[in-house]
């Protein structure tokens, strides 16, 4: 059985990227599921529960640390591992996201090796 996967980020060429880029990981996929923002991730996770989630820090409507709050208060997602996908120079965000429950992080651009060897351990 493959991975259940939610990819968030407000441009869909990334995400399409990351989608491709977990296949050349070989992660093992079930379903993927995209969401352009914070918002509409949790929109998504009304009905489906997944086993990863890798989420931007940057978008609009709901960031991705705004949206990490609110996926840790609910119970039936609070122990779905999540991991930043950032453009963030600086580690004050990303240091919030790991102190808000994020299980670590990729700088974009990232390449198929980062992300597998962010997944190790993860997954």
């Amino acid at each position: 059985m493959g991975l259940d996967v939610l990819i968030v980020d407000d441009s869909a060429a990334i995400r399409k990227i990351l989608q491709r880029v977990l296949v050349q990981a070989d992660v093992q996929l079930g379903s993927v599921l995209e969401a352009s923002d914070g918002k509409e991730a949790l929109d998504k996770l009304k009905d489906t529960k997944v086993n990863l989630i890798l989420s931007d820090i940057n978008m609009p409507n709901m960031d991705g640390l705004e949206f990490l709050t609110h996926l840790k208060a609910i119970p039936e997602h609070k122990d779905v591992p999540v991991v930043m996908i950032t453009t963030e120079g600086g580690q004050a965000k990303v240091m919030e996201a790991v102190n808000l429950g994020a299980v670590g992080y990729v700088r974009k651009p990232f390449t198929a090796d980062q992300i597998k060897e962010k997944l190790v351990g993860i997954i």
